[in-house]
């Protein structure tokens, strides 16, 4: 395609300007710059002259801002670049979409600062919060009672501009980095712990000692540091956890926050060892405990000290119905000894025997931060599943532990609560976050991810759990899942509280760290700021040398066109190649391949004013067009239609190479033929215009004063025009010689054809289209001679992909030296009455993809053949020949409007490519043929349609058949022949197979075609009378010797139904089965081919055959069955073979076979399969069959129908309470049995037996046996704990440590 057209050749019409009813815009706007505005939306139904500046002012007024102190972004994108406050250009120059379109924008907060509140009088507000009258604004739905401070199960979403502010609480939030809700709960309950945060500020990092991404100490203090100086809504927590030495596959996993707790207490303490700190934790977490044993006889009392970090506080006792009512009570329950007597007496040391004692704890000494875990997660040992306890569980804000210590000179022992860690959701997961108290003001704030808010006693108090009335018995299942699981209590001792340093009271390195993350942060900003003023937009690039580039420009919107230029040419890598100032860049639609305009006299424009505004994507591309130093560029305008004009020649029946002209929907076709004159030389009074709108879609524009327009022209338009006096033109459009080379232009495809490797005789002796009696030596020579060189077919392509401009180049040589200059730029499209030896060029179509692809096919042979080959029943249907795959799996050639005819077919809305649309010339191309449905009859290659050797009648009009060799540059297929065949895909599989036979060497009868698809995996085509409408250029076919179907065969393929097997379906062979034939002499057939294929040596009456459904085995043929008549049968057909112990017993269809196997309760096992026939659907006859194979009686056996795909595996713990035993039904084809067919499965016990009793390391070490055994049948495993990844945190950091390391 050439870009750049000469200056003669410049062929652009008068621009005529259409006055329309101005059109507007509809925008809808997010207010995001707080969590109370987040659901608000504000609505505009603007002209779509209204400019950018006054759109904003309507934004202020309506949302109650002051203009100028917010920013409004796209909504629908990840472009955060702010539209321009004060700029003129209106909002359809913006690209806003008009005509009811939804425009999406999110108001966001500006430099960082939240938008400032519109006063009544002066139209300002203080910026530092919101007044009463601002609720008013609130118009999305309110929040859910309970959910204060963003507590509901899960956290809510934020867009990235609403963490870039501080919250007005003036706290600072932590992002979440997928499931780390957990980690950020715990982070900030202990930055809001004065004592924890200035012992941390106290600490002070030595960089020569420690690497600083690996510390854990120096990240914690990092994240402390910008939570209190930060001016940001949120912060991220990834250099923490990556402190830990953790993956960002750990941001997946959620864990438990008492468990995080003590696992980062540990790591601290170890990295914090010989410092002031070393002992820190203990100071203000540890507590102490006496473990005691004391004698009921002699009052001897062992027992020893133990320390803890954290007090676990049971919720329900276990057994117990009722739960605990508040924390003291739990306490008081933590600390009340048990009795040991009977079996469980206690060795007295003093006794010298065994005597009832006490056991218990008593508290020695509570830590200065008490920390309370409440135990809501449990398992629950009827179901074996692990159970979240939502009781309701009372804490006060002020908890004397006085009644709890053993220790009488403990004087101050009031604590105060100020975090409450609130898990939301089940045990299978939830969310977590905090309610922190501020020692500071005394407020309660809610910290929920990256958003902080106030919150009020009344939503602590909702934290307690339970439900709000009383409902008796099922009170627990009605329970809120939210409630609390962590309470951190502070001792009250104003010796001991401390305050929270002030920035001005920081240590020296403290103080360089915040100018450090300050400094960080406002790079950050500017970093920011430049990247919300780069524009993002696709460039493209037909280079000289590699064809078509295609890149992304990345350009700030202050740049100039000129600069742009410049960085596309570097982007572009042009350097060298054409000069600078033969390029430009203009503005291109890559999907219709269209050139929208040019920008003249504009080189020194801002690019953010010429793009529309600053986004990360934009609805059209720019492409970098170069021309030769003698040449001008030509100016595109907007409004223009480009349309690739093909020049036809009825005489030498030929199609030229497109040549590109720009016109406007609102010329007549008389202006336009004028156009195409000058264009091509042509007359315009004997002209004919046709136009492609869609494959098969040819459209004669005849009516002289019509628009293009109304004749359907779009953006992208592809005509073929023909000027000769020659009295086709006299003739029916669909009978000229014209519509009859543009429909065989259209639907003529290249296939590349692999021959097997044992074909008989030689390709050069055999002819391209060769019928009985035909001379065969001509041909090869004669395309031979005229075939192009590779390095004049490359030369082609390159002048045919630069031609989108106007500009082509008339009469000049395309490369090929067999070829006179009258019609080098032309492609031959050969006749089926010419004779083979006078074409000089393959029959394809003339557009330049097309020969691009002919170039790119060439060079990749090496991957075109080398193939797995597979049948047709490996997939669920032929998707070779399906009578609905075909229309998705054909690409054609086609018009720029639906279909692209330089970048193949477009795929519309509904799956479909434009092959799939009905042409307004398919009645006349299809006229007398028959259309074909997936029937077994079809399937079969059968149809009234044909004679008895095959050929379609009617067939001649579609015969076009030409094939050449093609050679082959791998040595390992030196053995192999290939061929490169272009054909009428409108024939038949019959008519292509036996154009095929001179080149095969055998008769289509004798050979298979296989359709080579992505993975170069192989499916058979058998339709005989399908198609190739399903194919597409450069599709690949393989052919392999073989006895293709006849007239009522069907390819089987044969499974071995093993019922006691672990893999119960295996393959055997694939065999013929024909229509008509029945059961027993396809077992004749079949037996001798498993004797010699299988080493399998059966008798024919002991075997059956049976349908096969997946793995599902069904309905047992019996011998006198006859296939099409009593068993339907189709293409790709699958049957179970299964080997009988016996003679076979099933005689009837009225009988029923039934596979029964034994459940025994008292050994955990399940028997083998055995079969069981009965001769109605009675459960009566069902039983009795049961207990006869038992010896169970009647009055105790009971029986259930298996679940699933066979053979309904189930876990032994599972089946005997989760199957329907015994249903209260008589006959078996009712709910809940519905045994209908042969094959079902039925369980079957005696209820006699009690299951055996298993201890709990039994019970699991069978869970984990049965799980092992499901999953490596496939079947599911109705009960599986969720895998837990351990928390852990790596010291050294990263999970490979070294082996010899503790």
């Amino acid at each position: 395609m050439e870009m750049v057209p000469s200056e003669e050749n410049q062929f652009v019409p008068k621009e005529i300007h259409n006055a329309a009813e101005e059109p507007r815009v509809l925008c809808i706007i997010q207010d995001t710059t707080s969590a109370k505005t987040v659901n608000e939306r504000l609505t505009f139904n603007l002209p779509a002259s209204t400019t950018l500046s006054k759109l904003y002012e309507d934004v202020a007024h309506k949302a109650g801002y002051v203009n100028g102190s917010f920013d409004l972004t796209w909504g629908n994108t990840q472009n955060m670049a702010p539209l321009e406050h004060n700029s003129e250009m209106s909002l359809s120059d913006s690209s806003f979409e008009p005509d009811g379109k939804k425009n999406f924008l999110q108001l966001t907060d500006k430099d960082g600062e939240q938008p400032q509140i519109a006063s009544d009088e002066s139209g300002t507000a203080d910026s530092s919060g919101l007044d009463d009258s601002s609720q008013e604004r609130f118009i999305g739905p309110l929040q859910r009672d309970g959910s204060a401070g963003g507590s509901g199960d899960y956290s809510p979403s934020y867009s990235y501009s609403s963490i870039l502010s501080k919250s007005e609480t003036g706290y600072v939030g932590l992002v979440n980095q997928a499931m780390t809700c957990y980690l950020n709960s715990l982070l900030q309950t202990l930055f809001m712990t004065p004592e924890f945060r200035n012992a941390l500020y106290n600490w002070e990092f030595e960089e020569s000692e420690e690497d600083p991404i690996t510390s854990i100490p120096y990240q914690l203090q990092r994240l402390f540091v910008l939570l209190q100086t930060s001016k940001k809504r949120a912060i991220e927590t990834t250099d923490v956890t990556r402190s830990f030495g953790w993956d960002s596959s750990e941001a997946w996993q959620q864990h438990d926050v008492q468990e995080l707790c003590r696992v980062m207490f540990d790591a601290l303490e170890q990295k914090w060892k010989q410092t002031e700190q070393a002992d820190l934790i203990n100071q203000l977490y540890q507590g102490k405990l006496k473990d005691y044993v004391r004698c009921l006889e002699c009052g001897y009392e062992s027992w020893r000290i133990d320390t803890y970090l954290d007090i676990p506080l049971v919720i329900r006792p276990f057994g117990a119905s009722q739960a605990y009512g508040s924390v003291e009570e739990a306490l008081q329950a933590f600390i009340q000894p048990e009795t040991l007597d009977g079996p469980n007496q206690y060795f007295c040391e003093r006794c010298k025997k065994k005597c009832d004692a006490r056991k218990g704890l008593r508290f020695l000494h509570f830590p200065y931060l008490l920390t309370l875990q409440l135990k809501r997660f449990d398992f629950d040992y009827t179901t074996m599943h692990r159970i979240k306890l939502n009781d309701r569980m009372t804490f006060p804000e002020e908890l004397d532990m006085s009644p709890f210590i053993d220790v009488e000179d403990e004087s101050l022992l009031t604590f105060e609560l100020f975090s409450v860690m609130v898990h939301s959701g089940s045990a299978a997961g939830g969310h977590y976050y905090a309610y922190i108290k501020s020692f500071s003001d005394g407020q309660w704030y809610s910290f929920n991810d990256q958003h902080v808010s106030k919150i009020t006693q009344d939503d602590i108090r909702k934290t307690y759990g339970g439900s709000s009335g009383s409902r008796g018995y099922y009170s627990s299942a009605f329970a809120s899942s939210t409630n609390a699981y962590m309470l951190i209590y502070r001792l009250k001792d104003p010796s001991r509280n401390s305050r929270f340093l002030a920035v001005e009271d920081f240590p020296e390195h403290i103080k360089s760290l915040v100018q450090k993350e300050k400094e960080s942060e406002e790079q950050e900003k500017r970093q920011r700021e430049i990247e919300r003023n780069t524009c993002k937009i696709k460039l493209f690039c037909v280079h000289p040398v590699k064809m078509m580039m295609e890149s992304k420009l990345e350009v700030h919107k202050d740049k100039t066109l000129r600069e742009a230029t410049e960085m596309a040419y570097k982007l572009m890598d042009l350097d060298g190649v054409v000069p600078l100032d033969c390029c430009r860049l203009v503005k291109y639609d890559e999907f219709h391949e269209y050139l929208e305009r040019s920008y003249e006299g504009e080189e020194d424009t801002p690019m953010g004013l010429l793009l529309g505004g600053v986004k990360s994507s934009y609805m059209f591309d720019l492409l970098l067009e170069t021309r030769r130093p003698d040449q001008v560029f030509q100016p595109y305008k907007p409004g223009e239609v480009m349309v690739k004009v093909h020049v036809v020649d009825l005489k030498t029946e030929t199609i030229a190479l497109p040549i590109s002209v720009r016109a406007y929907l609102n010329q007549s076709i008389t202006e336009f033929k004028q156009l195409i004159a000058q264009a091509t030389g042509l007359s315009a009074e004997t002209m004919r215009v046709v136009l492609e709108r869609c494959y098969n879609d040819l459209r004669l524009l005849y009516v002289p004063n019509k628009t293009l327009k109304a004749e359907g022209f779009f953006r992208s338009n592809k005509v073929f025009v023909e000027s000769s006096e020659l009295t086709d033109h006299q003739l029916p459009f669909t009978d000229s010689l014209l519509w009859k080379l543009l429909d065989r232009h259209g639907n003529t495809i290249r296939l590349f054809v692999l021959l097997p490797e044992q074909s008989p005789g030689t390709l050069a002796s055999r002819t391209l289209c060769q019928k009985a009696g035909e001379d065969s030596d001509g041909p090869f020579e004669g395309s031979k001679g005229n075939r192009k060189s590779v390095e004049a077919i490359l030369e082609e392509s390159t002048e045919k992909l630069k031609n989108l401009s106007l500009q082509q180049q008339q009469g000049s040589s395309a490369g090929d030296s067999q070829k006179s200059s009258d019609t080098s730029d032309f492609e031959h499209i050969e006749s089926p009455t010419q004779e083979a030896d006078s074409n000089s060029s393959l029959c394809v179509a003339a557009d330049s993809r097309e020969l691009e692809n002919r170039i790119s096919g060439s060079s990749d042979t090496e991957n075109q053949f080398v193939c797995e080959e597979r049948s047709d029943s490996e997939v669920n249907n032929d998707r070779s020949t399906s009578s609905v795959d075909s229309d998705i799996l054909s690409s054609s050639h086609s018009s720029d409007t639906l279909c692209n005819a330089d970048s193949g077919p477009i795929q519309l809305a509904n799956g479909l490519d434009s092959h799939s649309i009905t042409s307004s010339r398919r009645s006349k191309a299809h006229e007398g043929k028959k259309e074909t449905w997936d029937t077994a009859e079809e399937d079969s290659g059968t149809d009234s349609e044909y004679d008895d050797n095959g050929k379609r009648k009617a067939e001649a009009q579609y015969l076009y058949f030409r094939a050449e060799p093609y050679s082959q540059d791998d040595a390992s297929w030196e053995t192999h022949k290939c061929l490169v065949v272009h054909v009428d895909k409108r024939i038949t599989l019959a008519a292509f197979k036996q154009n095929l036979e001179p080149y095969v060497g055998v008769p289509s009868s004798q050979f298979k075609v296989f359709r080579v698809y992505a993975n170069n995996q192989e499916f058979e085509s058998v339709r005989l009378n399908e198609t190739l409408s399903s194919f597409s250029d450069d599709n690949k076919i393989t052919i392999r010797l073989g006895r293709a179907l006849k007239k009522g065969e069907y390819r089987v393929k044969v499974f071995q139904l093993l019922v006691n097997e672990p893999e119960p379906c295996k393959f055997l062979v694939d065999t013929v089965f024909a229509k008509g034939m029945t059961v027993r002499q396809s077992k004749e057939e079949l037996l001798p081919q498993l004797k010699e294929q299988c080493k399998l040596d059966l008798s024919i009456d002991r075997v059956r055959l049976r349908k096969k459904t997946w793995k599902n085995p069904g309905t047992v043929f019996l011998d006198y069955h006859v296939y099409e008549e009593d068993i339907s049968i189709s293409s790709n057909w699958e049957v179970f073979l299964e080997v009988l112990d016996d003679s076979e017993k099933m005689k009837s269809m009225s009988q029923l076979a039934i596979l029964t196997r034994k459940w025994n309760p008292a050994t955990m096992k399940l028997g083998p399969f055995q079969e069981a026939i009965l001769e109605s659907s009675s459960v009566e006859e069902l039983k009795e069959k049961l207990s006869e194979m038992s010896d169970i009686p009647l009055e105790n056996l009971e029986f259930a129908k298996g679940r699933g795909t066979f053979p309904c595996d189930i876990s032994v713990l599972e089946i005997h309470q989760d199957l329907d035993w015994n249903p209260k039904v008589s006959t078996l084809n009712v709910w809940p049995l519905y045994i209908c067919d042969d094959g079902a499965v039925v369980f079957y016990r005696d209820n006699r037996d009690e299951p055996l009793e298993l201890s709990e390391d039994e019970r699991n070490e069978l869970m984990k046996k049965e799980s092992s055994r499901l999953l490596k049948t496939g079947h599911r495993v109705s009960y599986s704990p969720r895998k837990e990844k351990a928390l852990k945190i790596y010291l050294d950091g990263g999970p490979v440590r070294d082996p010899g390391q503790d």
